[in-house]
């Protein structure tokens, strides 16, 4: 196969996570259900093929299903934390295979190794937070106003989980629903990025190991590929009790329409357009590698990446200075090189709109400070590989208004109290994430406020992007309302029944409401 600049052989790494077909196929065991057309996996590093993956047809999609609900009657019934320890097996075998699954998420979507590896730590952080929980799937007593009667809430898996995941985290994402569901005792079926498919396979093909040497159904973990006609079989099927959609808000509202038409239940992670608020007495030495990484990490293709910088006018020069010398640092080539801090986009598609999005913020009176544009010559063959923009730039323009997935960060003022900033943050229609970077402990606490950030999740001296696992992980507004990971998100796998027993010899009613017959 393809070796790149730096040695690395893809077709390693496809071995070891036990992808050896050039000619994948889809489903619940290892290249089964497949009769589709193909689609081709371009890696955005050097532009090479790397395989092909067979397209979910209707009858494959059938066949996905009913080994879903087959293995789902099965799964349910077994012990939540015998559950658990198949999620701990899983994550273990995750740790053994960090460095193979790391370097094809890099080679196939195009981040930096290190986030590659970040990713499947991801992955295995969110295999402990479940085994863990799968031990505290509580319920609670509820005293009732009825002699001799108890109440009590209990929760049941919900079913048949589909996930629809995109392309800049082709393989956390997934963890983070499968293993929540796992541990409550539903089945999943999973539809990865056609921009990313080898890394779904390679995934499906860790969890299907597992789940034969346990002798269980291969049905407790399905993929199907292809486009959005695959992912719309799912979100119409009234088999799939939850959908979790990770993408657009394009995306979003279609599938939350779609599943909510037919009373299902959606999980929606969509778009960011998060800003960091750096006051007067924000830390030089925090406030740059944070706002960096958060505008260039995964070359801006996170839903967490800073798009935004929300600054004093009493510190804007100093803070804008510091900011485009340090660009001028960022090292942006091949991302299995670690001395790079960028890769590429992840399509050419990606690019022209990273183009466009330039040339809009100038057309609207946009000053650039740190020019753009795509990169080529030796090492660029792809054709993906942009360089950062940093642009002065007004809030209501309207090209800010909107997320753009790629590197490009707006540099703005704000005037008077930090109030005046946090308006400015929350006057967009995104509400994942922000950060304020202050020393001072009453404007971090206005921040944190009811009357303060509007987004899902709010840092102090932190950057936009790189959550934790222990933490529920979500925004408001058009990112969606859905919450993933930690805290109590795993209660949206389940259904909640609540149930009153009676241990009396009478049949006393509710509000004292006589019946006598």
């Amino acid at each position: 196969m393809n070796t790149t600049s730096t040695d690395f052989k893809i077709q390693e790494a496809l071995d070891a996570l036990g992808v050896k077909n050039v000619n994948l196929g889809t489903s619940t065991g290892v290249n089964s259900f497949a009769n589709g057309p193909t689609i081709d996996s371009f890696s955005p590093v050097d532009g090479q093929k790397i395989g092909s993956v067979i397209c979910t047809s209707k009858d494959d999609y059938e066949a996905v299903m009913t080994s879903a609900t087959t293995a789902f009657a099965e799964w349910r019934t077994m012990p939540a934390p015998q559950r658990g320890e198949i999620v701990r097996q899983f994550g273990n075998k995750l740790r053994v295979l960090k460095e193979p699954l790391g370097k094809l998420v890099s080679y196939e979507m195009g981040k930096s190794l290190q986030e590659g590896f970040g990713e499947v730590q991801e992955m295995i952080d969110i295999c402990d937070f479940a085994v863990g929980l799968s031990r505290q799937l509580n319920g609670q007593t509820i005293p009732s106003e009825r002699p001799s009667h108890v109440m009590r809430e209990q929760w049941h898996p919900i079913g048949v989980v589909g996930i629809i995941s995109a392309f800049n985290f082709p393989v956390a994402v997934w963890a983070w629903n499968t293993a929540l569901a796992w541990i409550c005792g539903d089945v999943c079926v999973w539809k990865g990025s056609e921009k990313a498919p080898l890394c779904s396979i390679a995934c499906q093909n860790i969890i299907a190991e597992i789940l034969k040497e346990n002798n269980l159904p291969e049905g407790i973990s399905c993929i199907i590929n292809g486009d959005y006609s695959v992912g719309e079989m799912m979100t119409s099927d009234t088999r799939v009790p939850l959908v979790s959609a990770t993408g657009s808000t394009r995306m979003g509202r279609i599938v939350g329409a779609t599943v909510a038409q037919r009373f299902g239940k959606s999980l929606l992670e969509l778009g960011g357009n998060n800003a960091i608020i750096i006051t007067p007495t924000a830390d030089l030495k925090v406030v740059v590698p944070g706002a960096i990484f958060g505008a260039v990490g995964t070359c801006g293709q996170r839903c967490t990446s800073t798009r935004r910088l929300i600054i004093h006018e009493s510190v804007y020069d100093k803070v804008k200075d510091a900011i485009v010398d340090a660009y001028g640092q960022l090292t942006i080539g091949n991302p299995l090189d670690e001395k790079n801090h960028i890769g590429p986009l992840i399509d050419h598609d990606s690019v022209n709109t990273y183009l466009a999005a330039i040339e809009k913020a100038k057309t609207e009176g946009g000053k650039v400070l740190v020019e753009g544009g795509v990169l080529e010559g030796h090492g660029y063959e792809s054709g993906c590989y942009v360089k950062p923009a940093i642009i002065e730039a007004e809030n209501h323009f309207e090209i800010v208004q909107h997320e753009t997935f790629a590197p490009i960060l707006y540099l703005m003022k704000y005037s008077g109290v930090v109030e005046n900033a946090i308006n400015k943050q929350n006057e967009v229609n995104q509400g994942l994430s922000s950060a304020i970077m202050t020393n001072d402990l009453k404007e971090a606490e206005k921040f944190l406020s009811y009357a303060g950030s509007d987004c899902g999740i709010a840092n102090v001296n932190i950057g936009t992007s790189g959550a934790e696992i222990g933490g529920a992980f979500g925004g408001e507004k058009e990112t969606g309302g859905g919450r993933e990971s930690g805290s109590d998100a795993w209660k949206v796998y389940m259904r909640r029944q609540t149930n009153t027993i009676n241990y009396s010899d009478e049949l006393p009613l509710a509000q004292g409401i006589k019946f006598d017959l």
